[in-house]
């Protein structure tokens, strides 16, 4: 039987600030809901906006990332992997589910937050950050190329 593909993309806003927790191993796991939105035509002919919530799980050093630059409103795009759990519950006996987005790599879009010195303009490549859980690959360090501290947008 063939492999099956899971992969997943989502361009969204994080709904509230992300909830932080360790694993009784010490591994740092970050977890927060994105909202994403789709235009459609109702009943009527006009466009309506329909917003969708996912859940999102995020691991080690991305749960860094997430607990000390994402906050509620940041713009991201999370690709991942869909994952449903289940449970039962323990006062009802009830199985419970819960679909979620295990992120591989996270990219913080957008500037600083305003009040540090963001301009209220567009978004442009350079203050686009990206950060990979996977293991690191030999990425160029730009050292030579003159690039400081002052150009990194966080």
């Amino acid at each position: 039987m063939a492999k099956g593909v899971n992969k997943v993309f989502l361009l969204g806003n994080v709904g509230k600030d992300p909830e932080i927790r360790s694993t009784t191993g010490g591994m740092t796991v970050a977890s927060f809901s994105l909202a994403t939105a789709d235009r459609q035509k109702d009943a009527q002919g006009n466009w309506a906006d329909k917003t969708e919530w996912h859940n999102i799980v995020c691991f080690q050093r991305t749960a860094e990332v997430v607990r000390d630059y994402v906050k509620k409103g940041s713009q991201i795009l999370v690709e991942g992997k869909i994952q449903t759990r289940s449970w039962d519950d323990k006062t009802s006996g009830e199985k419970k589910y819960k679909t979620e987005i295990l992120v591989n790599e996270l990219t913080l879009l957008g500037g600083k937050p305003a009040g540090e010195g963001a301009s209220s303009g567009g978004y442009s490549k350079s203050n686009t950050a990206s950060y990979d859980q996977r293991a690191p690959s030999s990425q160029p360090d730009y050292a030579d190329v003159g690039i400081t501290d002052d150009d990194i947008p966080f």
